[in-house]
């Protein structure tokens, strides 16, 4: 397990919440005209969109190109936060080199701990927002480093004892391995073999795909996204994700501390932030392969998966006052084509937290849907994601807002938004931990605003 040194993103951290304050605190309400649901579309007119998340972020003007970005040189309006420049400091020092040329950036800086574990290793998802930073700044080599290198660690052997995983599986982390002897560097990756637990990332090849789109829109450089080895690398991540299995639904079926939540928390089953990023995967890879050859298939099965992903989604995952309702007086036992109750929730099971909780303006996506289980837990990354992606609608997006701007006290108050709500304690926790020391009510993945 890793953790994050605080002030290595406190940039990020005061830049966010600034603005996240600003915009629930003054936002206009919003009136939206209908929009029709995405199974109410043709596949041929949804697929030429070209917005896939980044023409609101990279191109925004909250957030400029070029050296004269707020996160470099301040805003237009003064001089920049201490807080900006001090974690520009900090990012700095944490980006790695490999024979000379930066590769990404470590987990954390923490010169107080003695046991660093796998802090000093460049995590993919750990560095997409750092290369979100670099890109807005101007500085994209480091980010086509970063994607050159992971691309080649792809083709590495990836065996955990005796059994071996699949060639798109992507690592979770890599170090840079210096022989002073022979003064030689390697890139030594991990797919989860090393990891505690030995759980192989499932985000780690969605991440990839983002990064990618995020490089080829902010820079304009297709060439990179339709290299042979690119292409080749976004179609063996696919093939894990698309190929055909047992599953009856289009969502993907994942272990435990298979993503950003990397320990034992019941998120197993089809957890909200996997889906999400699975969905944005999908929208970006379809603007970056190439219609020929392996590309034409794989294009055709992202846009099939995408229109039963996306009713999936909004339909089952999505939760509201209305909804819960429906859910409170659902039958059971249904058999038939026809049932309500589709995966057999019992209303029992819904925690009475739940009703304290939703507002009856807003709304969010459920932690998990699976037979006979709803988590009900909110969880930031996956809805966050939902919102960038377009996976939710206009009306969910401003709905997302709302519940955060409703509930403000309970999913920020006076730390960053939390990973979670609510946290699980006492003999839920046991259960559902296993007694993690590092979970604890409120810490970390449970409750907590880890990642930093």
């Amino acid at each position: 397990m890793k953790r994050v040194s605080s002030h290595v993103s406190m940039a990020s951290e005061a830049e966010i919440n600034l603005d996240l304050s600003r915009l629930l605190i003054d936002k206009p309400r919003l009136t939206l005209e209908r929009k029709r649901s995405f199974d109410e579309q043709s596949w041929s007119e949804l697929s030429h969109r070209q917005n896939d998340g980044f023409d609101s972020i990279m191109h925004s003007p909250a957030f400029p190109s070029g050296f004269d970005s707020p996160f470099s040189m301040g805003t237009h309006f003064g001089d920049p936060h201490p807080l900006v420049n001090e974690a520009w400091e900090a990012l700095r020092k944490s980006v790695v080199y490999f024979r000379g040329q930066p590769v990404g950036t470590i987990a954390a800086i923490d010169h107080a701990s003695e046991e660093v574990l796998n802090y000093d290793q460049v995590f993919v998802r750990d560095f997409v927002p750092s290369a979100l930073a670099f890109l807005m700044n101007n500085e994209t080599d480091i980010v086509k480093n970063f994607l050159l290198k992971t691309l080649h660690l792809q083709s590495s052997e990836k065996r955990v004892d005796r059994f071996k995983l699949g060639a798109g599986a992507m690592p979770a982390s890599f170090k840079v391995d210096r022989n002073q002897n022979r003064n030689t560097e390697t890139l030594v990756a991990d797919f989860g073999e090393s990891a505690i637990g030995r759980v192989a990332p499932v985000d780690s090849g969605f991440w990839w795909i983002i990064l990618l789109r995020a490089y080829t829109k902010y820079t304009g450089d297709t060439s990179l996204a339709e290299s042979p080895d690119c292409q080749k690398c976004m179609r063996l991540i696919l093939n894990l994700c698309l190929s055909e299995g047992f599953d009856t639904f289009p969502t993907l079926l994942c272990t435990d501390g298979c993503s950003m939540i990397d320990r034992r928390m019941g998120i197993y089953g089809y957890p909200i932030e996997i889906q999400a990023l699975f969905y944005m995967a999908l929208r970006c890879a379809l603007q970056m392969l190439k219609p020929d050859g392996e590309g034409k298939d794989f294009i055709e099965k992202i846009g099939q998966r995408l229109h039963a992903l996306t009713y999936h989604m909004r339909n089952y995952f999505w939760l509201d006052f209305p909804h819960l309702n429906n859910i409170y007086r659902y039958k059971t036992e249904e058999y038939s084509h026809t049932a309500v109750n589709k995966f057999n929730v019992i209303p029992d099971s819904i925690p009475d937290w739940v009703f304290d909780f939703m507002p009856c303006r807003g709304g969010y996506f459920l932690g998990n849907v699976s037979p006979a289980m709803m988590d009900f837990r909110w969880f930031a990354l996956g809805n966050c994601i939902a919102i960038i992606s377009s996976l939710a609608t206009p009306e969910q997006s401003v709905a997302i807002m709302d519940l955060i701007e409703e509930r403000w006290e309970e999913l920020v108050g006076e730390m960053p938004l939390k990973i979670c709500y609510p946290a699980i304690e006492n003999h839920e926790w046991r259960i559902i931990t296993g007694c993690d020391p590092k979970n604890t009510r409120w810490s970390y993945h449970n409750g907590g605003s880890w990642p930093g």
